[in-house]
């Protein structure tokens, strides 16, 4: 029992090496899908934990998908503040808007400051959103060390070990389930502006301007 419980954490530990091997190693390595390209399924989860299914064949409003690193980072609050001038009118043209990221369930509402803020935050702990959408990549030793100094522990903000981040992105699919805009900026301090995301959305608002949630 003890020789075959080793050998099960050696697989483990094995498998988890070969998932850090499979992401670029920097930002600036990652390939996002492209616009045409079909949006990937997946899920991620509620404040609540509750689970968040994302099906790119059964949409009835097109859908902006909003990756961020996490409320930990300054940058990202601050994208999510300008985004606040903007999301109302998104959302009463049509769309439906998720903002995606690393932070455990419990902590996705933590950050935010005003009280008008309404979002629906999810939860991509393990990245899987992040890596189907190719946006995923590994922190080598060094950088998940930077991470630490300046009091980021990714492992207590992901609950994973994996030290991975997506790349600040943000896509636009329409009800048909393919890309029609794709935003992604390996350099995290630069973040797609509201005035930019309502120009480059406006044009795929359904007719009706019918609000969805």
């Amino acid at each position: 029992m003890r020789y075959a419980l080793y050998g099960s954490l050696l697989i483990m530990s094995a498998l988890a090496s070969v998932a850090r091997a499979e992401l670029p190693p920097d930002p600036a390595a990652v390939s996002p899908l492209p616009v045409g390209a079909r949006a990937p399924d997946f899920t991620v989860h509620r404040a609540d934990g509750t689970p968040y299914v994302f099906n790119s064949r059964h949409l009835a409003a097109p859908h902006i998908v909003i990756f961020y690193r996490g409320g930990w980072c300054p940058y990202c609050n601050a994208q999510l503040a300008d985004l606040r001038l903007i999301e109302p009118k998104l959302r009463a043209s049509g769309f439906v808007i998720l903002f995606v990221s690393t932070d455990r369930p419990e902590l996705l509402y933590s950050s935010l400051k005003a009280a008008d803020i309404h979002y629906t935050l999810l939860s991509d702990g393990q990245l899987l959103a992040a890596k189907a959408f190719h946006i995923a990549y590994h922190l080598d030793d060094a950088a998940y060390a930077r991470q630490l100094k300046f009091g980021v522990d990714l492992e207590a903000t992901t609950g994973s070990s994996e030290h991975a981040l997506p790349v600040p992105s943000v896509f636009l699919i329409d009800t048909s389930g393919v890309i029609r805009f794709e935003y992604s900026n390996p350099d995290y301090k630069v973040r797609l502006g509201a005035d930019e995301l309502w120009k480059a959305a406006a044009p795929f608002a359904p007719v009706s301007g019918r609000s969805v949630r």
